[in-house]
């Protein structure tokens, strides 16, 4: 069994706070991707559990074991990090099988090891290779083939994927996938792009300024996101959010205009209380070119200030009470900026979130 828990802790540098007291659970198998903006603590949280930090307290513990004092070569992990770390004057065959030579394994076993791996990750025939004879993509499969090898209780990603163009980066998320269910071996994955965490978790953890926002499955934290941070971190292109006060049964807009508060919303505001209306870019669209446009919703004029085509959609950019805030028009329908257009929002799947402490008002 490996399973991860994080007790309470903390990482600091000096004086210097960069994890503040985080507790989590990562079950045996599971596929946690820890995401944030740069120096949210993710990438340190990772070389923690991996051993190549410090911890300054709290527990680590893998398998039921508590390991702050194991080196790293004890902990039964394998770590891929976003440099690939491959020998340059080394083939394929030797980077793959050089922490087993080190571990003394016998010759036999090495070359078996190898064998299967490089067959898993289409490595076959590129043995006899050299890494500078090799693609960014077939590197970071080497990568992965080196960290296989060891068949360690943990997978360690740190990045893996920041180095790759767009196409390679939508290739090797599925080969990582693929190879977490041929190996279902337990894969903490730290990374800033929220494609690749929803892509590729089964549950996501959230992380800011070295606290744990929310966890959840990828469905759970973009339908449900428990404050304003995470709505707008997880999602492309980001939930909008608009300053308003709550009047009686209204959401009041800056410019003064109201929609209704949504039904599901309404026993979680009060009268005056300040808050952001959340809506995603898909739940603001003109009438008739939307993923869907039943239930309840509000109906207001706008003009387009700009349209960025993307095929069968394109990315409307509007204002809503003087805000600038995206939209999504789906079909081949060309729009101009200067275009006025009357959109709907689709109240029944927007948002409240309190000013005050960016909280959901109703953290479901």
């Amino acid at each position: 069994m490996a399973e991860i828990t994080l007790e309470k802790v903390v990482k600091k540098y000096g004086a210097t706070g960069v994890v503040h007291g985080i507790d989590l659970a990562i079950a045996d198998r599971e596929f946690v991707v820890l995401v944030g903006p740069s120096g949210c603590g993710k990438s340190t949280t990772l070389r923690m559990i991996a051993g190549l930090e410090d911890i300054t307290g709290g527990l680590v513990r893998i398998g039921g074991k508590v390991v702050n004092d194991l080196p790293p070569r004890s902990r039964n992990i394998s770590m891929v990090f976003q440099n690939y770390a491959l020998y340059p004057h080394m083939n394929v065959r030797d980077n793959l099988g050089f922490g087993l030579k080190i571990a003394r394994e016998p010759p036999a076993e090495i070359a078996k090891r190898v064998t299967e791996a490089a067959e898993m990750l289409g490595l076959t025939p590129l043995l006899d290779r050299t890494p500078a004879e090799l693609s960014g993509g077939q590197r970071q499969r080497v990568a992965m083939g080196r960290a296989i090898v060891r068949n360690p209780e943990v997978f360690l990603f740190d990045e893996p994927l920041s180095n790759l163009d767009a196409k390679l980066r939508g290739q090797m998320r599925a080969e990582i996938k693929k190879l977490h269910q041929k190996v279902p071996t337990t894969v903490v994955y730290v990374t800033h792009d929220q494609v690749e965490a929803m892509t590729l978790a089964d549950r996501i953890v959230v992380m800011r300024d070295g606290h744990i926002e929310q966890v959840g499955t990828p469905m759970q934290v973009f339908n449900h996101p428990q404050t304003a941070f995470v709505a707008t971190f997880i999602g492309s292109p980001p939930m909008n959010l608009l300053a308003s006060t709550i009047v009686g049964d209204a959401v009041r807009l800056a410019d003064g205009s109201t929609v209704p508060v949504p039904d599901r919303l309404r026993g979680f505001v009060r009268d005056g209380m300040s808050v952001q209306l959340g809506i995603r870019p898909d739940d603001i669209s003109p009438l008739g070119h939307g993923l869907s446009q039943d239930g309840p919703g509000a109906e207001l004029n706008l003009t387009v200030e700009l349209a960025e085509p993307l095929g069968m959609e394109s990315l409307i950019y509007t204002r809503i009470a003087g805000q600038e805030v995206q939209a999504k028009l789906y079909g081949p329908r060309i729009v101009a900026p200067g275009e006025k257009l009357t959109f709907r929002l689709a109240l029944d799947r927007a948002h409240l979130f309190d000013a005050a402490t960016g909280k959901s008002v109703r953290a479901d």
